[in-house]
Formats: C-alpha cells, structure tokens, sequence
C-alpha cells in the first residue's frame, strides 16, 4: 500500500492551455491522418470501381467494411483506453493503420480490398475512441467544448482536404492506388508526434477484455448489415426467403445473447448501466441517426458528382467544400460558445433541425439541379452536422467518471459508426435498386435492349453515349431518394435530443462527489481535491485511499 501511496496524482485539471495543447499535438495529427484516410478514398471510389468492375453493392460494401470494422472495434479500444496506456494504444493503432493502407493501395480485387478496409476500420476506430478519451481524462467538461472545436476544426480539414487530394492524386499520373499510400508518411509523422508531445501519467489495472462480447457484437451487426445489403437483389434473394429469416433471425438471436452477456461479465464491452442512463441513451440514439446523415452524405455525394454530373475527381472534391466548411463553421463556433456559456443543449437542438432541412433540401435533387443550389442545401447539412457531432460527445461525457470516459465515449462513437454503417448499406441498397428501375425505364423508353448488368456497372467510361446519358440520370436521380430517407432518420435525432436533460458543464475532470460539495467544514483537504481532478489513469486504490482519508478528517472536525 505505501508503493501505491508514493505515485504522483499529477492532478491533470490543475493544466494550463499550453500544456493541453501540447498533449493535443500529436493525438490531433494521428486523428487528421485517420480522417483524411477515409474521406481521400471519397472520390477515387467511382474510378476504382471501374478499375475493378466494382458494382453499386460494392461501392456500399467499401465503405461499410470500413465503418463496421470501426464500429465493432471502437468499444473495445474504448475499454483497453480504461486500462492500459492510452499513448501506447494510440500508437499501436496507426501502425495497424498503416498496415491496412499499403494492402489497399496493392489490392487487385474487390475482396481484398474490403479485407484492408477492414484493417483500416479497426485502426480507425482506435484513433477515434482514444483521441475522445484521451480529452476527456485531462479537460474538464467545461472547457471540453472549445477542445473539442479544435478537433472539430481537424476533422472538418481532413474532410475538406480528403477530397481535394484524393481529386487530384486520381487526375494525376500516380493514378488511384495514392490515395491510400499518401496516408503512410502522414501516419509516421503522428507517430514521432505522439511520441514527443504527449504525456500521460498511467498506474497499469488488471484487464479483463469481454472478448464473448465482442465477437458477438460483431457477429450479430454483420449479419444484419450482409442481410440488408443483398436483400431484395434479384441475382441474390428476395425481402422474403429463407436467407432473410435466417440472417435476421440469426443477427437477433446473436444480439439478444449480447445484452444477456452484457449484464452478467464484471467489465462488459458495451457497459448496460451507462449506456441506460437517461442522457447517455438518448445521445446514442441521436448518434445513430447522426451516422446515417454524416456517412450516408459524405459517401453519396461524390458520388453524385462524379457519375451524374460528369465532374472529374478534382471537381467532385471542390463541389463538395460548401458541406464542409459547414461542418467547420458549426463545430468550431458552438465550441467556443458552449466553453463560454456552459450551455450546450440548444446548439444540439439548432444541429438537429438544420440537419435534417439540409437532408430534405438536397432529398429534392436531381441530375439537372443548379450545382450552387446543391452547394446551399449541403451547407446548410454541413453546418447541422458541426454542430452535432463532438457536442453529442460531450454531453455524454459530462454525465460520467473520469474513470468510465473511454468506455462511454466509445460508446457514442461505435453507435454513430453502426448507425453510419447501416445507413451506407441500406442507402447503397436501396439506390442501387432505384437505379436499376430508372436505368430500365430510360433504356425502354430509348428503345434500348438492356442488358442484364447494366443497371449495377458503375463503368459508365465504357458504355456507348446514349446508354452513359441514361445511366447518368439515373444515378443523379436516385440519388434525391436515399438523402430524403436520411432526412426521416434524422427526425429521430430530434426528438431523442428534445428529450435530453441539460446538466451544467462541470469544472473538474473527474465528478466531485456531494460530500465535498456541501462540506461545511473547512476548506477541503488535499486529498479532496485530487480525488475530485483525479483522471481516469490514476490507480482507483489510490483515490479510495485518498477518500477514506477525507472521510477521517470530516468525522474528526
């Protein structure tokens, strides 16, 4: 007990602006280099596709792996965040990162490119639940809100500046496969950043991983998103069939077990009692409809630039800035102004209903739509989008110990990832089947004999005009469809935030308990207030020695 009462507290509160900003350094470049890596490939996918003679269903499929990958493995990053060495985590994550890109720049197959998107998605949604974690174990949720901006700022850069290289690097002689090599000399530039800039003090826990959890979890959300990503596909199986109740009966069975699970192991993946806390619970369930509006967006909108307004890469990315500087406006300002004001409910409540008018607005597109009123509808999304995401984050973390941070953050992130997920796989679901209708329609009403894959192929370079010509419409005009079902889903985001309790934004890292609130006695001891700044990282023996020493001197005065 003395060897545990000898380590440093290091109260991480007692940090000057300076030094968290010096923390933030390398933790903020490893998290550009992970958004950059996601949104670079955003503009790329149409050439890829064609490259590989992807299909609609593969270009879904490309980004889902991505995102379920991330979405799986954030609660478990989220957990060894709780236990482990954060920086070391943070590390190891870009080195999987790293890995992950090299095989996707190397790919000469669908298959093996999803399998490194794959490899991506567990790296990335380390970077994400760390870099939350990581915030929330050295700010107070007070002044949370203007660091949180900046990695909004970042995150709205990388989305910006994904685009526009990956634009470019397509355009240029080094061709597609760049678009994932670029992102190594980024990832080892963050790794000698992390490795100088961020320190983090760590008293090394027992861990217990909840790997039932996991692979329950992952089993059960992959079922039902394979499920609804063939379903209804004439050349696989319909709404109705056997596959259908069986995978969906599966994927429920799988998830049911998971809660069960859930509520009996001492440290579970996906924690029941902090995820049912009121704030917590609605904040995921907004979450989910947030992933579906932010991913659903960001993966369709290029998209609809390049194949059904005939944009270049390069365009496609500059066509996309107005959502983005959106985002940046949004999350940057209500940063400030919530570390300001203390008040963060109503700009999620403005983040809510602009993103879902910015849905609905560009749910009325098509494939002749003014290109400067698109750019007006999905800036008005971006800035709906700003507003939500890291003060969603937020009001989560202010509700729980510094101790469970990772866990809840995670939280959060890996329900906004799965929401992101379903949201890719159904849109790309549902517009590929709209495509197909429109294509057949326009090829009948041309007089044009359709051939049995046209309405899936995305090689739009290699058809003859007249059938490219349709083939664009088509795609430009089922694309209002899924942005309109997103706005819908969005409405749940709503209403679950109208329903949120707004607690005041503490001043601590870590909850101050009632006791030391409403001490009469006098002025509060050492020990008080280091349990009350205590990061997540100190030893939990420590700080029940330090309160059992409070507890002394109140029964003593």
């Amino acid at each position: 007990m003395t060897a545990t009462l000898e380590k440093p507290p290091a109260p991480q509160a007692a940090m000057t602006h300076r030094q968290i900003m010096e923390a933030l350094t390398g933790l903020l470049a490893a998290f550009f280099t992970a958004i950059i890596s996601s949104t670079i490939v955003a503009n790329a996918l149409p050439t890829i596709m064609s490259e590989l003679n992807g299909t609609q269903t593969d270009f879904a499929w490309v980004i889902t792996a991505a995102l379920l990958a991330n979405a799986a493995t954030t609660p478990i990053w989220g957990k060894l965040a709780d236990l482990f060495n954060k920086k070391l985590l943070v590390q190891l994550s870009i080195v999987v990162f790293v890995a992950g890109s090299v095989m996707a720049g190397l790919s000469e197959t669908i298959p093996l490119l999803l399998t490194a998107r794959v490899i991506q998605g567990v790296a990335m949604g380390g970077l994400t639940a760390l870099a939350m974690a990581i915030i929330g174990s050295i700010i107070p949720p007070r002044d949370r809100g203007k660091y949180s901006g900046y990695m909004g700022a970042v995150m709205a850069v990388g989305t910006a500046g994904g685009p526009l290289l990956g634009g470019f690097i397509v355009d240029s002689p080094l061709g597609w496969r760049w678009t994932f090599f670029v992102c190594v000399p980024l990832a080892v530039i963050a790794l000698i950043l992390l490795q100088i800039t961020l320190k983090l003090p760590h008293v090394k826990r027992p861990a217990k991983i909840d790997w039932l959890g996991s692979v329950l979890l992952t089993s059960g959300v992959s079922l039902l998103l394979i499920w609804v990503s063939f379903a209804g596909n004439p050349d696989y199986y319909d709404w109705w069939s056997w596959q259908t109740v069986a995978m969906v009966g599966g994927g429920i069975a799988l998830l049911a077990l998971l809660v069960l699970v859930e509520s009996k192991v001492p440290q579970p993946i996906i924690p029941l009692k902090i995820i049912s806390q009121r704030t917590t619970a609605l904040a995921i369930l907004a979450s989910v409809a947030v992933g579906v509006g932010m991913f659903g967006s960001s993966a369709f909108l290029g998209q609809y630039f390049q194949v059904a307004r005939g944009a270049s890469p390069t365009e496609a990315g500059l066509l996309t800035l107005p959502m983005i500087a959106g985002n940046l406006l949004g999350s940057v300002a209500s940063g400030q102004l919530i570390s300001r004001t203390g008040k963060w409910k109503r700009y999620l409540i403005a983040g809510s209903v602009l993103m879902v008018g910015g849905l609905g607005l560009t749910g009325t597109i098509d494939h002749t739509t003014e290109l400067w009123l698109t750019g007006v509808y999905t800036a008005i999304l971006g800035i709906g989008l700003g507003l939500l995401m890291q003060n969603l984050v937020l009001a989560v973390q202010n509700t729980v110990r510094a101790s469970d941070i990772g866990t809840a953050s995670a939280s959060v992130a890996f329900f906004r990832s799965v929401g992101g997920a379903i949201g890719v796989s159904v849109l790309g679901a549902i517009m590929g089947n709209r495509v197909k209708e429109l294509a057949t329609e326009g090829l009948a009403a041309a007089g044009i004999p359709a051939s049995g894959g046209a309405g899936a192929s995305m090689d739009l370079a290699h058809m003859p005009e007249p059938v490219r010509e349709i083939m664009r419409a088509a795609y430009g005009d089922a694309t209002a469809q899924i942005f309109m079902v997103s706005a819908v889903v969005g409405l749940v985001a709503l209403v679950a935030i109208l329903f949120i309790k707004e607690e005041p934004l503490r001043r601590t890292v870590d909850i101050v308990s009632p006791a030391a609130k409403s001490d009469g006695g006098p002025a509060p001891s050492a020990a008080t207030a280091v349990e009350s700044a205590a990061p997540a990282d100190l030893d939990r023996e420590f700080v029940d020695v330090l309160s059992r020493e409070r507890e002394s001197q109140h029964r003593a005065n």
